[in-house]
C-alpha cells in the first residue's frame, strides 16, 4: 500500500469561490476522485458509487470524520456555479473542487492522473448547464484515492466502478460507451462492496453496507 504525503499547499476553488487546499483537510478521512461535470462515461458512475458510499458511512456515524471528494480535471468549464449545479441536480452531496489549471494539472501529476482533452466525439451531447452541443470532452484516469488524517495517500484504484443502479439524472448524462459500462461492465473495475472494504480498512473499522 502506498504511504506517501500528498501535495497539501496546492490551491483549490470550492462551489462558493472560497480558496482551499487538500492540507485543510488534514485530520481527515478522504475519499477522492477526477471527475468532469460533462463527464459522458465512468464519472457519473462514480458519482453515483459516492452516493451509495457516503450513505454507508453516514449510517456507521462516521460522516464527521470521512470526507468524500471530487475535483475537476477540467478546469476551463468547471467554475464555482456550475461544480454547486452539478451537485443540486445530481445528489452530490460532498466537497467538489475547482482550481486554476496550474494547480489542478500539477495535482493531477502528483497523484499520476492523465488527463487529456480531445473533441467531442459525434454526435455531439448538449450540455446540461448551459444548453449548448459540447466542443470537445477529457480524457482522464479513472478511479479513487484513500488520504490518511496524516495527509498521505494510503490506497488507490485507477480501475472504474462497476455499478448495477444509477439515478435517471445521472444515467442521461451518459453516452452510448457508458450505458454500455454500466449494462455490461468489463473488467477490472471495483464494486461497492470492494470500496467500502477500502474505506473499512482506512479507517480501522468495519462500515457495513446499507444495502440501500
Amino acid at each position: 500500500m502506498q504511504n506517501r504525503p500528498i501535495p497539501s499547499a496546492i490551491p483549490l476553488i470550492t462551489t462558493t469561490g472560497a480558496t482551499t487546499t487538500l492540507g485543510a483537510f488534514r485530520g481527515k478521512y478522504i475519499v477522492l476522485a477526477p471527475f468532469l461535470t460533462l463527464c459522458q462515461d465512468e464519472c457519473p458512475l462514480v458519482t453515483g458509487a459516492f452516493i451509495a458510499l457516503q450513505r454507508d458511512v453516514k449510517a456507521a456515524g462516521l460522516s464527521r470524520r470521512v470526507v468524500f471528494m471530487e475535483i475537476t480535471v477540467d478546469p476551463r468549464r468547471d467554475t464555482p456555479a456550475r461544480l454547486a449545479a452539478y451537485a443540486k441536480r445530481f445528489g452530490a452531496d460532498w466537497t467538489l473542487l475547482t482550481g486554476r489549471p496550474t494547480a489542478l494539472t500539477a495535482l493531477w501529476h502528483h497523484f499520476g492522473i492523465s488527463v487529456q482533452i480531445v473533441p467531442e466525439a459525434p454526435p455531439a451531447k448538449i450540455d446540461w448547464y448551459t444548453g449548448t452541443p459540447l466542443t470537445y470532452d477529457v480524457n482522464h484516469t479513472d478511479g479513487y484515492l484513500l488520504i490518511s488524517p496524516a495527509g498521505r495517500e494510503r490506497f488507490s484504484d485507477s480501475n472504474p466502478p462497476d455499478l448495477s443502479h444509477l439515478s435517471p439524472a445521472l444515467t442521461s448524462l451518459l453516452n452510448t460507451g457508458g450505458v454500455q459500462n454500466l449494462t455490461h461492465p468489463q473488467r477490472p473495475n471495483w464494486t461497492l462492496s470492494e470500496a467500502l472494504a477500502s474505506v473499512s480498512w482506512l479507517v480501522g473499522r468495519t462500515i457495513p453496507a446499507t444495502g440501500g
